[in-house]
């Protein structure tokens, strides 16, 4: 039986899974709190990453070389970037790239030095697994899980789920111009965060196979702070928790277990 490991950097956000596992044993390791124990019968490690590019790398890294940890999955908030993506929406990353990361000369913009590529990618089928987990929650179980006031609150009708580009900065972005930055020099990206891209390269690094689910909380525009904070704790829980549970039912039940690393992608889109 595998161990997935599953990461976030809200407590929220990992709240609800915490709650539903069975057998738990913690350990603090750096600051955090690793709980290891039976997710709905799947031998999972569940941790508060924390937030930003270097907690997320060390929280990976730990989880890999400490637990041994068989696929990672990272889940939480994002800011929608491309125009077809609206707050309650689903993101399920394809690829990551680090939208911040700029080693010019030295190395073309945004590739990681040493590793000749930009574009991280996901685990297929993982990715594949939390793509029908996500609308299997949102078919089923969102009309339950959000209340009529949150849906009106956040303007939510039937949200939808999409997969691409996923890009990670240390910055929480709120301003519209900054968003139209992003989306004029990386037309592809469907949201922007915190921690996916340091996990996909630690990943690729190792070997592993992880995939990263994302909500859209915001707009990543002049309304994202106020926005991100009463959705964190109405709605994205909820989402977590639900989206995860079926993911992990469906692995555990699932005879073609992925167990193949996701490669990298380099500038011109080949995977390598």
């Amino acid at each position: 039986m595998q161990r997935i490991g599953i990461m976030a950097a809200m407590h929220d956000e990992i709240a609800g899974l915490l709650a539903q596992m069975a057998s738990v044993t913690t350990r603090r390791i750096g600051m955090r709190d690793y709980h290891t124990g039976l997710l709905h019968g799947q031998r999972c490690v569940v941790v508060l990453a924390r937030i930003g590019k270097v907690a997320a790398a060390a929280t990976a890294v730990t989880l890999i070389r400490e637990f041994n940890v068989n696929a990672l999955v990272f889940t939480g908030l994002a800011g929608g970037v491309a125009a077809l993506v609206r707050v309650g929406d689903v993101v399920i990353g394809t690829t990551l790239l680090q939208h911040d990361l700029d080693a010019s000369p030295l190395f073309p913009r945004h590739q990681v030095p040493l590793l000749g590529c930009s574009h991280l990618a996901a685990d297929p089928a993982l990715a594949g697994l939390l793509d029908q987990a996500a609308h299997d929650y949102l078919m089923n179980d969102w009309p339950r899980d959000i209340s009529p006031a949150s849906r009106r609150a956040f303007g939510l009708e039937q949200p939808r789920v999409h997969r691409g580009l996923i890009i990670s900065g240390d910055q929480f972005i709120c301003e519209a111009s900054t968003v139209q930055a992003l989306r004029a020099e990386l037309p592809d990206a469907l949201c922007v965060e915190m921690e996916g891209a340091a996990v996909a390269q630690i990943c690729h690094e190792y070997d592993l196979p992880f995939a990263v689910l994302r909500v859209v909380s915001d707009r990543a525009d002049d309304t994202a702070c106020h926005d991100f904070n009463a959705f964190l704790s109405g709605v994205a829980s909820h989402y977590s928790a639900g989206i995860v549970q079926r993911f992990i039912q469906a692995v555990r039940h699932n005879d073609n277990r992925p167990t193949v690393a996701g490669g990298a992608i380099d500038q011109a889109g080949r995977k390598g």
